[in-house]
């Protein structure tokens, strides 16, 4: 696969940089691109090791009782390699062997010197299944998702473009190309495979049989999540049911029309979760700290990728129309897209879903899509298009908080209004500060909050 520049190699770079390095285990989902970020990773390193452990031979290096030092030495007698410099050791889909996890801990005690990472697209369901853990403490995460758009601009030449983006804020002259090409990103998406194939053929049709290979390959893995067959069924039905139900709030009972029941359908949608395919928003229902999700409350729900979900419900041509970004599919791409980006701008060690605000009442409902908090501040997240008076859940959050900024992520440019919430049967009139922010700068939305609202 082509590799391209990740965000993430900064975080990969720190860790190598580290006095107090431990290994490291890369989480992430089927086809984000792991595998070819640490190959390409180990270009720079002296020695590079590249174990395989789907693969019988490199499986077996660890189907013994040998001690650490000597288990590197077999490694590299079986590998022909000779071990000289700054040594890398990369061992992929580690979840196939408990004893391969077992030995972190020994690297990490006994050998420092070696620089060893670990990968697996099923880690989390493979572990579980098979009773397997990580040594505690003794190895670092870091998490890789569907490439961003900043990682899209670079991946397809941008450079004076991504210049332009990088800046605070992004001067006026650049919002439309850099609007043209979000919605490019939009319906490619964020898999590196098909951003690969646009990028050499510029034709969006070409990635049909990509994203449908995709999900083909993510269903066939159903044998490795399931333990029965009526189990491999329910979680099937899911995959398929789950881009049509994207991002809308959604019940367990019956889902995607199937006559499965709540214990059911909540267990497949688990288990993909685990798997990173999919994630289950909740809601939160208090405007101020702790911030805690309310579980027994409806989710919304994420999908893993914005061309995935476009192929899978068939709204590619939206592309081609005039429908402002943040209105196509009914301005749920644009709620799908800012999920996503949102996730892949926190903390490469953490995974922070985003969560959503709201107030149920029998008269009147409000709903916030997203809460972010930065610093110890909670800012509600708002995707609209039109006027900022439509805000209205905004404003019945802005009411009932503490909170005095907020931000809204659309097609618009760029800009900061000083605004009231509306007066209603005597409540209201609260000043609060709107960061409208355009969608393609939703991965950045840290750093517009340190210079704006901060």
């Amino acid at each position: 696969m082509t590799s391209f520049w990740r965000k993430i190699e900064n975080d990969i770079k720190k860790w190598e940089m580290s006095d107090a390095r431990k290994p490291l285990v890369l989480r992430g989902a089927r086809q984000t691109g792991k595998t070819t970020l640490i190959k390409k990773i180990g270009e720079d390193f002296d020695t590079f090791v590249y174990l395989n452990l789907d693969e019988p031979n490199d499986h077996k290096l660890f189907e013994n009782t040998l001690n650490i030092r000597d288990l590197v030495q077999y490694i590299f007698l079986e590998k022909g390699i000779r071990k000289a410099g700054r040594t890398l050791i990369f061992i992929d889909e580690i979840q196939n062997s408990a004893n391969a996890v077992r030995m972190l801990r020994y690297f990490y005690e006994e050998m420092p010197e070696l620089y060893v990472i670990s990968a697996g697209s099923l880690l989390e369901i493979m572990m579980d299944a098979n009773k397997i853990s990580f040594p505690v403490g003794r190895v670092q995460y870091l998490y890789l998702y569907p490439m961003t758009f900043e990682e899209f601009l670079s991946a397809a030449g941008e450079s004076d473009l991504l210049d332009f983006y990088r800046m605070i804020p992004v001067p006026e002259i650049a919002h439309d190309k850099l609007l043209k090409m979000f919605r490019l990103y939009m319906f490619v998406g964020g898999m590196p495979e098909a951003v690969a194939a646009y990028v050499k053929t510029r034709d969006l049709s070409e990635l049909t049989h990509i994203y449908s290979d995709l999900m083909t390959a993510f269903k066939d893995d159903v044998g490795k999540y399931a333990k029965s067959r009526h189990e491999s069924d329910i979680i099937r039905h899911v995959i398929d049911s789950v881009p049509s139900q994207t991002p809308e709030r959604i019940a367990f009972a019956n889902f995607g029309n199937s006559g499965y029941g709540s214990k059911d359908v909540g267990n497949a949608l688990r288990t993909l979760e685990r798997a990173m395919l999919l994630y289950l928003r909740y809601p939160v229902t208090n405007s101020d700290f702790p911030i805690v999700p309310d579980m027994k409350m409806k989710p919304h729900l994420q999908f893993l990728d914005s061309g995935l979900l476009c192929s899978s419900v068939g709204i590619e041509t939206m592309y081609f129309n005039d429908t402002p970004v943040s209105e196509i599919y009914s301005g749920k791409l644009a709620e799908q897209i800012a999920g996503q980006e949102l996730l892949a701008s926190e903390k490469a060690a953490e995974l922070n879903k985003p969560l959503f605000w709201t107030k149920e009442k029998k008269q009147s409902n409000a709903e916030v899509d997203f809460i972010r908090i930065y610093k110890g501040r909670i800012y509600p997240v708002e995707v609209k298009s039109g006027s900022t008076g439509r805000l209205r859940s905004l404003h019945s959050y802005i009411d009932n908080s503490d909170c005095a900024c907020a931000i809204r992520l659309y097609s618009g440019k760029f800009s900061i209004d000083e605004l009231k919430t509306p007066i209603v049967n005597g409540i209201g009139g609260k000043k609060f500060k709107l960061l409208n922010l355009p969608l393609y700068c939703t991965t950045k939305i840290n750093e517009y909050i340190e210079e704006f609202l901060i």
